[in-house]
């Protein structure tokens, strides 16, 4: 016996052990036959005790017990998707549509159809104005000439063609276009649009030699609205509707007109970048706006001297600024440095007025191209930045374009205003509404080429002034157009609930009845005081005067008669303030301009010691 340090004996006893020894024995015993068995069943299987029964499906053979498992599956999984379904269907829907287009977007696609109300000549298919349809098809020929000048535009509400404020059109469509192809493209109407321009940049290939290396005269005008009577009636005396034309249609001839024939260079040379994915069209409108810029520059004068009838309605004060405005383009649309050496050149600016002075300073029109090429030339300036020796004078142009549009700023009072908010550019003369839209569209984009230079704003004397405050100039003058006025009355036809029904125009008040009324039976529907029978949608009229007072009188052209230069403006302003706020088109007036800078040269590859 052992003594147990925790208490008690510690005693073995033998016996015990052997007890012990033999149950474990039996136990073990039962484990192994117990281990046999089940490795018997893992290799023999279940023998006789346990029967699977098995399903022959023709393709493959699985037990019940596996068959009915996978049908009760697959009805679960049916249940499941169709009370998905039966959720979804029964589930209220809630449908996600594009935003609604905004009231800039709406009145957009209006303007744009105005001008094919205004088509000359043989028309599309898909013109879509129902009341018009072939018309001029002997302009040129029928006037003693042998020249094609059949197409183009009509200028007004009258049948005349003038070449003039037709090119500034086409070069201010081709501008817009230029800077927000996207908001066009988005908008649905970049096609529309491309497409209005190539018809008059078609036309205006006519009106001179486009294929010879010189030109020597070009033709202003097809059309006379001067003095007449009935021995002589005209495009003023008659009230016809253009497919009626029954009375001459004399064309003007000059071989000196440097304001005429430089805006036609900036119409094709513009329309050339809009067009520059047409290899031989875009070549063809840049070689037509290299010959008549140099005839602009040899042959000096102004074209309305040369044509006493397009001075009624259309004067030239000057040419200058079509120095600067032509050339600016034809730099872009060309690359060739020597434009831009000849834009810069500080005489060419002094004499355009370029550096402030003179109760026009500021006023963009078909006229006064002044201020459009310092906004072009200031973009050069903030996007580019050429340098030495062309900074001195783009810097100049760029103060002077600060300058005007600080005083486009109603704080400033440098134009007057209506009470109702109207800003008056043209010295309280009538039909302002085209000088406005004109001063919106160069503010909200001169607004954008301030965002796209990383540029917060700009400087009046000592105060800044964000480039929303640009924008917010630009919204309240295309605000007022389109019916936020005294009067509540949209100045655009066919815009809103209400809007001119007096328009002066020929075409819009005449009935298409098949009927033809002749010159003097046109009088009738002059003096009707019955709305027009036919809406000329999207057109831009004269305007309110002073007062915000508007005379819906047919008879009175100078307030409900609208013009394809001033729609052209008002098409810039809308596409400019339209849809999403994505800016210009920073690039693609520059895709003809080398690099200023050559690049640094590439490291040498490495060579051998």
């Amino acid at each position: 016996m052992y003594n147990n340090s925790w208490g008690g004996p510690l005693e073995v006893s033998l016996d015990s052990m052997d007890d012990d020894q033999s149950r474990s024995m039996d136990m073990d015993r039962a484990a192994l036959q117990k281990l046999e068995e089940t490795q018997q069943s893992w290799l023999l299987g279940a023998g006789e005790k346990q029967k699977h029964h098995f399903i022959d499906l023709g393709f493959m053979t699985c037990s019940k017990n596996f068959f009915t498992g996978f049908i009760i599956i697959v009805f679960a999984c049916s249940l499941v998707a169709g009370l998905s379904v039966l959720i979804v269907k029964t589930a209220p829907r809630h449908h996600h549509h594009p935003p609604l287009p905004d009231n800039y977007s709406l009145a957009l696609h209006k303007a744009l159809l105005f001008f094919n109300a205004q088509k000359s000549g043989v028309l599309p298919r898909s013109n879509n104005i129902s009341y018009r349809g072939n018309s001029g098809l002997k302009d040129g020929v029928s006037s003693g000439s042998s020249v094609n000048l059949v197409g183009g535009y009509y200028d007004a509400g009258d049948n005349i063609k003038f070449h003039f404020p037709a090119a500034f059109t086409m070069t201010l469509l081709s501008w817009s276009v230029i800077e927000y192809s996207a908001k066009y493209e988005a908008a649905g109407e970049l096609n529309h649009v491309t497409e209005l321009i190539k018809w008059g940049t078609d036309y205006l290939l006519k009106t001179f030699n486009a294929s010879a290396p010189r030109v020597d005269y070009i033709y202003a005008q097809v059309g006379q609205g001067g003095q007449a009577g009935p021995s002589n009636p005209n495009d003023h005396y008659c009230w016809e509707r253009p497919e009626d034309m029954d009375y001459a249609r004399p064309v003007a001839q000059l071989s000196s007109g440097s304001d005429l024939a430089a805006e036609m260079a900036a119409a094709l040379a513009a329309a050339s970048i809009v067009f520059k994915d047409n290899a031989a069209y875009s070549e063809k409108l840049v070689n037509g706006a290299r010959t008549l810029f140099q005839m602009s520059r040899d042959r000096r004068g102004r074209y309305s001297a040369s044509v006493p009838d397009a001075a009624s309605f259309y004067n030239s004060t000057g040419y200058y600024d079509e120095f600067l405005w032509g050339g600016a383009w034809l730099y872009y649309a060309t690359g060739n440095i020597s434009y831009l050496q000849l834009v810069t050149t500080y005489g060419i600016g002094l004499h355009a007025g370029a550096y402030g002075g003179g109760p026009s300073y500021g006023v963009f029109d078909w006229d006064n191209k002044l201020i459009g090429a310092q906004v072009l030339l200031t973009r050069l300036r903030l996007l580019q930045g050429p340098g030495y020796p062309y900074e001195e004078v783009l810097r100049n142009l760029h103060n002077q374009t600060n300058i005007v549009m600080c005083s486009y700023l109603p704080i400033y009072q440098r134009f007057p205003r209506t009470q109702g908010g109207l800003t008056i550019f043209n010295q309280g003369r009538p039909a302002p509404l085209q000088y406005t839209v004109n001063a919106a569209f160069l503010a909200a984009l001169y607004a954008d080429y301030l965002t796209a230079a990383d540029v917060p704003g700009w400087n009046c004397g000592p105060e800044f002034y964000n480039a929303e405050t640009l924008r917010n100039f630009s919204r309240s003058q295309i605000d007022y157009v389109l019916g936020k006025n005294p009067l509540k009355m949209s100045y655009m036809v066919g815009f809103g609930n209400k809007y001119p029904q007096h328009v002066h125009h020929r075409a819009a008040s005449i009935p298409r009845n098949k009927q033809r009324y002749g010159c003097l039976d046109g009088w009738r529907w002059l003096d009707s005081r019955l709305p027009n029978p036919n809406v000329l949608v999207g057109a831009l009229v004269g305007g309110p005067d002073v007062r915000d007072h508007f005379q819906d009188v047919r008879s009175n052209y100078n307030s409900t008669e609208p013009t394809i230069a001033g729609n052209a403006g008002l098409v810039a302003a809308l596409v400019a303030l339209s849809g999403e706020d994505s800016g210009v088109d920073a690039s693609t007036i520059f895709s003809q301009i080398p690099p200023m800078f050559p690049a640094p040269p590439q490291p040498a590859a490495p060579g051998f010691p």
